[in-house]
């Protein structure tokens, strides 16, 4: 899709520096911006997206395997 925005001089010139120095398409650099703005400033939709992954794993059998599991994730600090 096309669409027009408006953008301060020195944030359209150091992007595109960074467009040619990373030889993408400045249609692509934006995109690239904006899906990683959306995904930082979303995470609700980042954790739905991580819940419907761990709902497709398989639930472990191994009693040793959970408890260690179990205990790494209440060491780590969130």
């Amino acid at each position: 899709m096309k669409t027009a925005i408006s953008v301060p001089n020195n944030v359209f010139h150091a992007a595109e520096r960074h467009a040619r120095r990373t030889r993408k398409s400045r249609s692509q650099l934006y995109a690239d911006a904006l899906s990683e703005y959306l995904a930082r400033h979303a995470p609700d939709e980042v954790t739905e997206a991580m819940n419907q992954v761990i709902d497709e794993l398989p639930v472990p059998t191994d009693p040793f395997v959970a408890a260690a599991a179990r205990r790494v994730l209440e060491q780590t600090e969130w």
